[in-house]
């Protein structure tokens, strides 16, 4: 029988002054976001096999967890979760900040396989973070500096490219940086964030076409269904794809974390779906801003 366990993802606290009259206080915890996770026996366990994990090996029901940008941030780390076992060499965390996965984990333990493990950040303040005294800096709007080209076997850039302007120049240089594999991820609906920029929203269709602009073939590509929550796009891209094809069948998918397979879908059903969770999310928005 599968083991369920629940996994506090953020408590508030409440101030209680203790009975008796003490001086300090103490503070009660009031869950605002909880994950109930069901774990049974996975068939191919990550990093002992060759091929993508299932869903069903780690799924979870969200309940109360932000949706406009915790959630497809959590859809997402489950997807990379399901392939980045299968990568060895070396792999790049571009734009990496702290390569925090925003569950308690940093995106270096996801690829398991890897040679090295390297980030990248373009603000000043956020090198150091790997203890080297040669972290890599990286403007992805400049010119690519030539040592980068090609040296890297993983390419992974997660919610970067909506916040450069020259979008287009960012997206070629993370490609160009890659021997073999891009993973991206990026959004598709989503309110405007952020105070340094945010510029872009990228459809399933622009993030295949650019791709194979580059010069990569898609080998995954899928996007979140969750109710009245943002839209996340996951990529994964290659320019070997015959290497791949036992692990990648082509599919394009609206899976979510609970559910147990991908489901490929035509593409005018999954417009369909994108249409109506569009129209879903903006009612969302409009409601909350008094509209």
């Amino acid at each position: 029988m599968p083991a369920f366990h629940i996994v506090v993802l953020r408590a508030l606290y409440w101030p209680r002054r203790p009975a008796g009259g003490a001086a300090a206080a103490t503070r009660d915890p009031i869950i605002t976001a909880v994950r109930v996770e069901q774990r049974p026996e996975p068939i191919d366990r990550p990093g002992s096999g060759n091929r993508a994990a299932p869903l069903t090996q780690d799924w979870s029901v969200i309940v109360f967890v932000d949706r406009i940008h915790r959630l497809p941030r959590i859809w997402s780390n489950r997807e990379l979760a399901r392939f980045a076992h299968l990568f060895a060499g070396d792999v790049v965390n571009v734009s990496a900040w702290k390569d925090e996965d925003k569950e308690g984990r940093r995106y270096r333990d996801y690829f398991s396989r890897a040679r090295s493990y390297t980030i990248t950040n373009f603000k000043t303040e956020a090198r150091g973070f790997q203890g080297m005294d040669q972290e890599i800096f990286l403007d992805l709007e400049g010119d690519l500096p030539g040592d980068l080209a090609e040296r890297f076997d993983v390419v992974f850039n997660h919610t970067t490219l909506e916040h450069i302007y020259d979008a287009q120049t960012a997206f070629r240089n993370l490609c160009r940086m890659s021997r073999d594999v891009v993973i991206l991820v990026v959004p598709f609906l989503q309110p405007y964030h952020s105070d340094y920029g945010d510029y872009w929203r990228f459809s399933p269709l622009l993030v295949k076409r650019l791709l194979e602009d580059s010069g990569l073939e898609t080998l995954y590509l899928s996007y979140n269904s969750h109710r009245r929550s943002s839209v996340y796009v996951f990529a994964v891209a290659s320019r070997h794809p015959d290497r791949w094809r036992e692990h990648f069948p082509y599919s394009f998918t609206d899976a979510g974390p609970g559910d147990s397979a991908p489901m490929s879908r035509p593409t005018g059903a999954a417009d369909r779906s994108l249409r109506t969770r569009a129209r879903s999310l903006w009612s969302v928005l409009t409601r909350r801003a008094g509209l």
